[in-house]
């Protein structure tokens, strides 16, 4: 026969437990629906991280230039002091056999001295110290010893700093190679997020980019803001002439160019030599703080860190390699934090 009996009824507890579970099932449900993706980022919300990419892009690059500088310079310094030391070494060989001459001689005489005997056996250091065999010494000999000495002196200095130098050329490779991977970090980046967009999307940024860059020149107004120096000016006139030429970093043309590469090439085709990173060209000569105070053909520096740098063009404008992307060109001084101007 088939039980009767009423079945167990679920305790309090348990239909507790199971309403909570149940409620937080409905709220993890809740919140899952609402982590869902939010909609695409429209074109301008692209533009704007990418630009901020670039601009972190362009301050790692600076880094990038001003290690390459001194490992640039590192180089000269290195080759210059291994070049001394060869000459001193073939300087303090021809002094040793000068020596050894003399003493060749004395010794087919059979009048080769104690003192002569004693150098050509030990260190010439320990032969001077021996004051008891000075006496023996002409004074020629003297001499051609002391210069031994000094030179065997001042080769062993130039050794250690050539040794010191290239342990810091060492730092500095691996340095340029550190800075070099964030800017190509930061431009991967930006490329990733550009390819993200629609290729109308992608084509509505070219165009923009384009008219900025064609009609620049055409549309500023310089006005007759006062000149600079004849070679403030003379570079202002050279980086004019690369209008439309791209931004590269790490270039300084005469092809392509980065903000400080622009700077640094137009004034050396002015005659003038100056550092090649922004940070550097900010203190390259007098610092203007009014933009009123600005003159043509002085140089502009941006942002807190230093990391930008441009000629003034007069009436509020700048020209400057802006960033990747862009090209040789006008802009407002007023789209980026202006710190001051230098006048070269």
């Amino acid at each position: 026969m088939a039980s009767h009996r009423r079945p167990k009824q679920p305790s309090r507890a348990r239909v507790t437990v199971l309403t909570t579970a149940a409620a937080a099932a409905v709220a993890i449900s809740s919140q899952a629906a609402n982590a869902a993706p939010s909609e695409k980022p429209s074109k301008d919300e692209v533009k704007a991280k990418v630009d901020k990419l670039y601009e972190e892009a362009e301050h790692a690059t600076e880094k990038y230039n001003g290690a390459k500088e001194k490992q640039e310079k590192l180089q000269k310094e290195i080759s210059t002091i291994q070049d001394n030391v060869a000459r001193g070494q073939e300087d303090l060989n021809e002094m040793r056999d000068s020596i050894g001459l003399a003493a060749a001689a004395q010794y087919r005489t059979g009048s080769i001295d104690s003192s002569v005997q004693l150098f050509l056996s030990s260190d010439p250091d320990d032969y001077l110290d021996k004051a008891s065999t000075l006496d023996q010494l002409s004074s020629q000999q003297v001499e051609a010893l002391k210069k031994i000495q000094d030179k065997q002196r001042e080769l062993a200095q130039d050794r250690a700093e050539a040794t010191e130098k290239l342990k810091d050329l060492a730092s500095t490779r691996a340095e340029l190679g550190k800075n070099k991977k964030e800017v190509q970090a930061k431009l991967a980046a930006a490329q990733k997020l550009l390819n993200s967009l629609t290729a109308a999307e992608k084509a509505a940024l070219a165009a923009e980019e384009e008219r900025a860059s064609r009609s620049s020149a055409d549309r500023v107004q310089l006005g007759d803001a006062p000149t600079g120096s004849g070679r403030a000016m003379a570079a202002y006139q050279a980086a004019q002439s690369k209008i439309g030429s791209p931004y590269v970093y790490g270039a300084s043309g005469p092809s392509s160019f980065d903000c400080s590469g622009l700077t640094s090439w137009a004034f050396a085709q002015a005659g003038v030599s100056i550092p090649r990173t922004s940070q550097a060209q900010a203190n390259a000569g007098t610092r203007i703080y009014s933009q009123s105070d600005l003159k043509v053909g002085d140089l502009v520096i941006f942002y807190g860190d230093l990391h930008h740098v441009g000629f003034y063009a007069g009436n509020g404008q700048i020209l400057h390699a802006p960033r990747t992307g862009t090209v040789v060109r006008y802009e407002s001084i007023n789209n980026m934090p202006f710190q001051f101007g230098v006048r070269i």
